[in-house]
């Protein structure tokens, strides 16, 4: 089969590999009808992910069809369509018990494209399919399901619900790419009274404003005062969520966040951010990090099966699955080529 595979800091190839075959009886195998590219990928091929050895084939989000499955899978069987979640959860160590995926230490959390082989292939190896496979009702398409195998479940759990985002809340979220995205258009359902969104591209903030935000600021209009001036008794936010993974976005959360507000980290850092105690030790702000667990994604997946949950938008570029670098090239470029999230589809 052919497959993305990393070789090393900035080195990528897609080429022939061998087909993947079910290796413990809990595993199947995965044809891939649909698959993206996520920006921990690019985090990957930067080399701020040292796990991820030279040779694994990248990738963790997928949506597909069920080919095979082992003696021990009993939820899913052969044609069965499937959305292949970034988070696998053997369901049976202490943190799989309290849905706390993520932690899993039976074996799983995210390996997918980081410690085993992953979906950006013509086929995957899907460990503990019971629990980390979701069959998909017809009403969904492939690129809406794709959406709920990490960036709305990411950004739900780990920036919209632990930053605790509620009614009347003023909220920033400081990057409007994917993940930013789906948190404006995730923090919307608990009614905020406004969603400020900062970033560099004026593309990505038009985005921000068709997905709901309220108020769009660039990085250089976004000073602390103006950001502070736009919340209710100019103190600053309640909510800052963090959606790109570098220091400055960081630290800007941490300043205008107001005393008794809550700092959401939901950016992959490749690098250290400052953590200015001395500012911020006598302002009871709560600090949250997080990988995301996936326990939401049935839950997702029901609003989006009831069309209460607007994914239309983002997704801008589509692409053959054999077209995996040209998408890479896209991707890595977002600036430029006004690219959101890209989506690539079996022909």
């Amino acid at each position: 089969m052919k497959a993305l595979t990393y070789h090393g800091p900035g080195r990528r190839t897609w080429d022939d590999v061998p087909d993947p075959v079910i290796q413990d009886a809990e595993d199947a195998v995965v044809r891939v009808d649909a698959v993206t590219i996520c920006g921990t990928d690019l985090h990957i091929l930067k080399g701020d992910v040292p796990e991820v050895t030279a040779g694994r084939i990248l990738g963790h989000e997928a949506v597909g069809t069920v080919l095979r499955t082992g003696a021990g899978v009993r939820t899913v069987t052969e044609g069965d369509r499937v959305l292949v979640s970034c988070i696998s959860a053997c369901g049976r160590c202490t943190y799989c018990r309290t849905a706390t995926y993520g932690q899993c230490t039976g074996g799983g959390g995210w390996i997918l494209g980081h410690l085993i082989d992953g979906t950006q292939a013509e086929y995957v190896r899907t460990p503990f399919a019971d629990t980390s496979l979701h069959k998909l009702p017809d009403g969904v398409s492939d690129e809406s399901a794709l959406l709920l195998a990490d960036i709305l479940p990411t950004s739900y759990e780990v920036g919209v619900r632990k930053g605790g985002v509620g009614p009347g809340d003023t909220v920033v979220i400081v990057g409007a790419g994917p993940i930013g995205l789906a948190a404006i258009t995730t923090a919307r359902l608990y009614s905020p009274a406004r969603i400020i969104a900062i970033d560099p591209a004026t593309s990505r903030l038009n985005a921000a404003g068709r997905a709901g935000a309220d108020v769009v600021l660039t990085v250089a209009e976004a000073t602390d005062e103006a950001v502070r001036a736009l919340t209710r008794d100019g103190r600053g936010v309640d909510v800052a969520i963090e959606a790109v993974g570098v220091p400055e976005s960081f630290e800007l959360c941490t300043r205008v966040v107001r005393p008794g507000g809550r700092v959401a980290n939901v950016g992959v850092h490749g690098k250290p951010a400052t953590l200015h105690l001395e500012d911020l030790w006598i302002k009871d702000v709560t600090i949250t990090t997080g990988l995301v667990d996936t326990s939401s994604t049935p839950l997702l997946l029901d609003m989006l099966t009831a069309g209460r949950l607007d994914v239309a938008g983002l997704v801008t570029h589509r692409f053959g699955l054999h077209e995996m670098q040209e998408a890479y090239d896209v991707f890595a470029d977002a600036g430029a080529n006004e690219a959101l999230k890209v989506a690539l589809f079996r022909t």
